[in-house]
């Protein structure tokens, strides 16, 4: 099931339905009255209803077939759509999986704690750890590495998925993938970028994205809208692993560098899976224009993000931008707050 797509690139094993569509959002764009906009839809990668983490997962699922691990293990928030996509890997690979579920949210209402992504865990028949902390990678790797050992002396094969800055960033690969995939599909519909606005957390997937645009020969700038951390330390973290990505991919450092680096703040609001009112207007406006079922916790708060831009008059009217759809609508399930809203509505 393995294969190289290159001989200096690690095993990968095929996991996405890719390349995504790139689409025009015409609607949102006369709304709006700003520039032309469009979204890459990663949502369409098809892997237990679709998401970014599909193309991180080829990589690092190479890497545990070749190892002939049995088992894999990735923590994350509750409503964790990485989580949730690992679970489905593994399955897809003919592996357990133990997922650790970290308590990074004020939420413990029961749509919170047992619907969307956790309802799919479940599904897939993940077993389920908790750890009761949310902003502690460390520790939340460390106790990752205890349930592996435990496994271990019970006969079992574990592979470790790291959340972690000091572990090697093998899933930014993918996004060199999608950067590369966004370059050749803008080249078909003849499509000059001005911009690309896309979700910065872990950080791989913005700094795999600005990667592979590089190494594809785009210079356009991508904006990573913050989703969890503040603008000075998310743009040193991704400058850092855009610099491990670039190694990792037997790439120049000069491809991209710091300079290439852009973050916005603006929309963070109270922290990572918090409801906001610009969060709540980009979920209507998405779905009410052009049918995109945006998510509470990255896409949404990316979109609010660009209705912003796009209102403070960062863009030309005859701009062309792109929005990077990751994906995680079965999130929204978890908010019981939106199906409250949507009453009243």
């Amino acid at each position: 099931m393995s294969q190289k797509q290159h001989p200096n690139l690690p095993p990968r094993v095929r996991l996405a339905h890719t390349p995504t569509p790139l689409e025009p959002l015409p609607y949102l764009s006369a709304r709006l009255d700003g520039p032309n906009l469009f979204v890459k839809r990663d949502d369409c990668t098809g892997l237990a209803m679709g998401g970014n983490k599909a193309r991180q997962l080829e990589y690092y699922l190479g890497q545990a077939v070749a190892q002939s691990a049995d088992t894999i293990l990735i923590t994350g928030a509750v409503q964790s759509n990485f989580v949730r996509q690992a679970a489905a890997a593994a399955r897809k690979c003919g592996m357990d999986c133990h997922i650790q579920l970290e308590d990074r949210v004020p939420h413990n209402d029961a749509t919170y704690m047992g619907s969307g992504n956790v309802l799919l865990d479940h599904l897939l028949g993940a077993t389920i750890h908790t750890f009761p902390e949310g902003e502690d990678e460390a520790a939340a790797d460390a106790n990752l590495e205890a349930i592996a050992d435990t496994l271990r002396t019970q006969g079992r094969r574990p592979y470790v998925i790291h959340l972690g800055i000091d572990h090697p960033p093998w899933g930014g690969l993918g996004y060199i993938d999608a950067g590369r995939e966004i370059a050749q599909q803008a080249q078909t519909m003849d499509i000059d970028f001005n911009a690309v606005v896309v979700a910065t957390g872990s950080g791989l997937t913005h700094a795999g994205l600005l990667a592979g645009l590089r190494a594809a020969g785009q210079r356009v700038p991508v904006y990573g809208v913050c989703v969890r951390r503040d603008a000075v330390q998310q743009k040193a973290r991704i400058e850092r692993r855009l610099g491990e990505i670039l190694d990792l991919a037997g790439l120049s450092r000069d491809t991209a560098t710091a300079q290439d680096v852009h973050v916005e703040d603006t929309w963070l609001g109270p922290g990572y899976g918090r409801m906001t009112d610009e969060i709540r207007e980009a979920l209507d406006l998405g779905a009410g224009t052009e049918a995109l079922i945006l998510d509470p916790v990255y896409t949404g708060k990316v979109m609010a993000g660009l209705i912003g831009m796009v209102r403070r008059g960062d863009f030309k009217k005859t701009d062309n931008v792109l929005f990077v759809h990751t994906g995680g609508s079965p999130a929204l399930f978890g908010y019981e707050e939106l199906n409250k809203a949507v009453a009243r509505d």
